[in-house]
C-alpha cells in the first residue's frame, strides 16, 4: 500500500514509523513537509522514504491513502494544494481535530472520498485508539484507511461524524486527563514524604497494575472499584473526600466541556 502524508509532524511520524514497522516498504511511503530540518530528520529515521517540500504530482500520485496530518488551522491551504491532484486518489483521511468532512470536501473542490479520524498521542509507541468515520462516497476504500491507524494501534468505527467530538473528548483528550491524575497521585506521595522519584515510581506501577486488571476482567470499573473499597477503610475515607469534593461529576462535566468544544471548533474551522 502506497501512502502520502501531509505534514510531517509527531501524528505522521509515529504512523509512517508503524507502517514500516509492520513491513510497509519505506519506499511505498511519501511525506510533504515544507520545513528542510524536518524533512532531513524524517530522511534520516526512515531510509528510503519520499520526502517532498510541497503538494506535487510527484508526492500524491500512485497513492492508495492521502493522509492530510497538519493542525487544523493549516488544514484549508493544505487541501487547497492538494486540490489540484487529488481526483485519482482512491480515498483522504484526515486526522486533524475539528474539521469535518463536508468542510474538506468544499475545500477539495468537491471530492468526497474522505475518512476522518480522531487518534491519540499514545499512537506515538504503538498503544493509540482512532475513532474513524467515513463519508458514504468513501466507504469502498475505507479499509484501506483503516490499516493506516491500525499501524499504531486500535481503530474502530463511528455511524455518525458528530460522534468524533466525543471521541476527541474521551480518548482524544484522555492523556491528558492520565496525567493530570498521575500528577496527583505523585504530589499526594511526596508531600506524604515519600521521595520524589519513589512517588513517581509507585503512582505509575499503580496506574499500570490496575489497567492491567480491569483488561483481564469481565467487571465493570463501578465493581472492581467496589471490591477495593472495604467499608471504613483506608480507600473507602479518601473516596468521601473526593466525592464530597464533586470530583468525579467534575470530571464527567469536564469531559462534556471538551466535547462542546470540539464542536466549536469545527464551526470555527468551517468559517469562509
Amino acid at each position: 500500500m502506497n501512502v502520502t502524508f501531509i505534514g510531517g509532524g509527531n501524528m505522521a511520524t509515529a504512523i509512517a514509523g508503524g507502517l514500516v514497522a509492520r513491513g510497509t516498504d519505506a519506499s511505498a511511503v511519501r511525506i510533504v513537509e515544507p520545513v528542510e530540518a524536518q524533512r532531513a530528520r524524517l530522511a534520516a529515521r526512515f531510509p528510503g522514504i519520499g520526502v517532498h517540500a510541497s503538494t506535487s504530482a510527484a508526492a500524491v500520485g500512485g497513492a492508495d491513502v492521502v493522509v492530510l496530518a497538519v493542525k487544523p488551522q493549516q488544514m484549508r491551504a493544505a487541501a487547497a494544494e492538494l486540490a489540484p491532484h487529488v481526483a485519482a486518489v482512491p480515498v483522504v483521511l484526515t486526522i486533524a481535530a475539528g474539521v469535518r468532512c463536508g468542510d474538506l470536501a468544499r475545500w477539495l473542490g468537491g471530492y468526497r472520498r474522505i475518512v476522518r479520524a480522531m487518534p491519540n498521542t499514545p499512537a506515538l509507541v504503538g498503544a493509540g485508539i482512532s475513532g474513524l468515520y467515513a463519508l458514504p462516497e468513501a466507504r469502498a476504500h475505507a479499509d484501506a484507511a483503516a490499516r493506516v491507524l491500525e499501524a499504531c494501534g486500535e481503530v474502530f468505527w463511528c455511524e455518525r461524524e458528530r460522534d468524533l467530538d466525543t471521541v476527541n473528548a474521551v480518548s482524544g483528550n484522555g492523556p491528558a486527563y492520565v496525567f493530570y491524575f498521575l500528577e496527583a497521585l505523585e504530589q499526594g506521595a511526596t508531600e506524604l514524604g515519600l521521595e520524589p522519584e519513589l512517588a513517581r515510581r509507585l503512582a505509575y506501577a499503580t496506574f499500570d497494575g490496575s489497567m492491567r486488571l480491569a483488561r483481564a476482567s469481565r467487571e465493570p470499573p463501578a465493581t472492581l472499584r467496589a471490591n477495593v473499597t472495604s467499608k471504613g477503610g483506608t480507600t473507602a475515607r479518601a473516596l468521601e473526600v473526593m466525592n464530597a469534593a464533586g470530583v468525579g461529576t467534575h470530571f464527567i462535566e469536564g469531559i462534556k466541556a471538551g466535547a462542546a468544544r470540539a464542536a466549536e471548533l469545527g464551526d470555527e474551522i468551517a468559517r469562509d
